[in-house]
């Protein structure tokens, strides 16, 4: 009688655990769930031999051992390649797609946890390991077996061994550190550090305090089981009584890959528990096989990492450049750290009032970040972390190339070179004029626009479409040959049919940005027309402030680049606007928009160049400043947000019909 009552409580409690910490979905209350477990407790106590070893009592912890002992993994834990950008998640899809493999793809969110080894023999768990090198590994089940949603017995009596992570809870980790404040000990750092530093307990009574927490998302030997995708394995841990996350996708393409890593970036923070990435592995099992892996890694799988909010590294010093205006910026030399997905070495300071007021020395640990996610920033010096050691920031009085002495004018932060002939000036301007937003004259970069100046190959902008005079010359370089100069050589006499705006941009006038430049070629519709302009006329244009119309008439004043826009022209430049014209439709005029999901008859540029041709903008992200939502098809968490903040949402239909 004894034994059948045990019997029946294991049931019950065993099911109400799988349900609340698995399924999140409670059947019992907590004082139901509560007096089960105290008359389980109470009859194990009176009769110890008819203990189970699946018996929910058992994740209560108690266990206390020596050291951890090593285990030794049948099949190896291996860690995945790190990407850190949309390009690279496109290379890791080129690359598959070269195996003549046409992926679809499982999304998982990464959870910022511990990894760990689960093994179950005739449906018990036997053994619980952590990844360690990969192949030896060391044995925590006497601490696993006190995590709830990890299960001491599946629902079949099968031998299998899975994987996954070991995580804790934000609402956890906020609990904990209140009653260590109040006991006077340190706050744990973060989720990750106290899962781990949970795990590593010798006394397991100290982990099931911790309340941890496990989600699955590995089997690696699914053939074994007759499984031959990804999917099909999630869902069968599942059906065993495993806790998978309930965000995983299948997804159709890269593209879909990209969108639910944008979906679920955004909503991250509103997660119970910290993600650092998303992993994308491909879903057929046979597929997977074909790619096989590297030594350290499975081709057919990688993790995004999102972008880090801040990073600390210090700042070996300060440098200063001319920009193409004449502009003086100090810059930061930084030890090398990865920002938002991308290694910086260097940020602007912006003036010397910017590295006053921040209180920077050479020598510094600072926080950086990526402002708007394009441009590094520092935003603050750790002075708590000086050693005395560090330099005073001094601001230079003559400029670094040329030597002339900087004039910085009445009322404003900036210095500036005003000699025409600084060497740095003129290379700034041909390294904006060749790039990618203005001329996009591919493989004349930074550092070849450079060596070209430094070697006499161009002086001036007019110069570069006279390279084809020097290929003997270029083709002796090192790193040059016949193919790469050709290349470059045609990017150059390509460039040439680009619309007015590019060039207008391209020419590097005072305060036109690209928007700016792309106003006016709609407007002007030929650079002479624009040239002939009256700065009346131009500050009747949208967009087109005093400030903007002196610059324009200013460089169209100067002889200098009259002469150099007259022999580009010589040479054949488009000096027409050959783009569709802006409209200012009142639908778009000065509204921002947010596109979400995929269009079916447009690509995400295509909507892009839309809005702006009809006077409106896009931007990434929906706040209470967006005027309008346009959503696709799969819309993610922007169309909640948009719902939630009672934004206007067009389909795509009505977006054309707004056109």
């Amino acid at each position: 009688m004894v034994e059948k009552r045990i019997d029946e409580l294991i049931n019950i409690i065993n099911e109400a655990d799988y349900n609340y910490h698995t399924l999140d979905n409670p059947t019992i209350t907590d004082q139901e769930y509560d007096k089960y477990l105290r008359e389980l407790f109470d009859l194990e106590e009176a009769y110890p031999n008819l203990v189970r070893s699946d018996s929910p009592t058992q994740h209560a912890g108690g266990e206390i051992i020596d050291e951890f002992k090593k285990v030794k993994h049948q099949i190896p834990m291996m860690s995945l390649s790190d990407v850190f950008s949309e390009s690279e998640i496109e290379q890791f899809d080129e690359r598959i797609k070269k195996e003549k493999v046409n992926p679809k793809y499982v999304c998982e969110l990464k959870i910022d946890g511990l990894s760990v080894s689960l093994l179950y023999e005739n449906g018990e768990l036997v053994r619980a390991a952590t990844r360690g090198d990969g192949i030896v590994g060391e044995d925590i089940t006497h601490n696993v077996k006190t995590i709830k949603s990890i299960p001491l017995k599946l629902k079949e009596k099968v031998d299998i061994e899975v994987r996954g992570e070991i995580f804790m809870n934000k609402k956890t980790l906020e609990e904990i550190n209140k009653k260590r404040i109040a006991n006077n000990e340190p706050p744990l750092q973060n989720c990750r550090n106290a899962a781990a530093g949970s795990i590593r307990q010798l006394d397991s009574k100290v982990a099931a305090e911790r309340k941890l927490d496990s989600f699955i998302y590995h089997l690696p030997n699914p053939l074994d089981y007759n499984i031959h995708t990804h999917s099909e394995a999630l869902e069968y841990m599942k059906h065993l009584g495993l806790k998978t996350n309930p965000n995983n996708k299948l997804v159709n393409n890269i593209s879909e890959v990209l969108t639910f890593i944008e979906d679920k970036g955004e909503v991250r923070k509103d997660l119970a528990y910290d993600i650092d990435g998303i992993v994308i592995k491909v879903n057929n099992i046979d597929d997977q096989q074909k790619l096989g892996f590297t030594a350290k890694y499975p081709k057919w799988a990688t993790a995004y990492k999102f972008p880090a909010e801040e990073v600390l590294t210090k700042l070996t010093d300060i440098i200063f450049t001319v920009g193409r205006t004449g502009q003086i910026t100090p810059n930061a030399v930084l030890e090398p750290v990865i920002v938002a997905g991308s290694t910086v070495k260097r940020a602007t300071l912006h003036n010397e009032d910017y590295v006053k007021a921040k209180d920077l020395k050479i020598g510094d640990i600072v926080s950086i970040r990526k402002a708007g996610d394009v441009i590094p920033e520092v935003v603050e010096a750790k002075k708590e972390r000086r050693t005395g050691l560090e330099k005073e920031f001094v601001m230079i009085d003559e400029c670094p190339m040329c030597s002339s002495k900087l004039v910085k004018k009445d009322g404003q932060v900036d210095y500036f070179c005003i000699n025409p002939d600084c060497p740095a000036r003129k290379i700034e301007g041909l390294i904006h004029f060749s790039s990618r937003n203005a001329m996009n004259i591919d493989g004349l970069g930074e550092r070849i626009v450079e060596d070209f100046f430094n070697f006499g190959f161009i002086k001036k902008i007019s110069d570069i479409y006279k390279l084809e005079n020097h290929r003997g010359d270029l083709i002796t370089l090192e790193g040059y040959g016949n193919k790469s100069v050709a290349n470059l050589l045609d990017a150059i006499d390509e460039s040439k049919k680009n619309s007015l705006e590019k060039f207008i941009f391209g020419l590097g006038i005072l305060h036109v940005g690209e928007k700016t430049a792309k106003i006016l070629a709609s407007n002007y519709k030929t650079l002479d027309n624009l040239m002939k302009a009256s700065i009346d006329e131009l500050v009747t244009i949208d967009d087109i402030g005093e400030i903007i119309a002196k610059s324009i008439i200013n460089y169209f004043g100067n002889n200098d680049n009259i002469d150099e826009i007259n022999r580009l022209k010589e040479i054949g430049l488009n000096m027409d606007y050959l783009g569709a014209e802006i409209t200012y439709n009142d639908n778009f005029k000065d509204k921002s928009f947010v596109l979400t999901g995929t269009l079916e008859t447009l690509t995400r540029d295509e909507a892009k160049e839309i809005i702006e041709n009809n006077g409106g903008k896009t931007v990434g992200s929906v706040s209470k400043k967006t005027s309008v939502v346009i959503v696709g098809k799969d819309p993610g968490s922007k169309y909640d947000k948009a719902l939630e903040l009672g934004i206007e949402i067009w389909s795509e239909d009505e977006f054309k019909e707004k056109i």
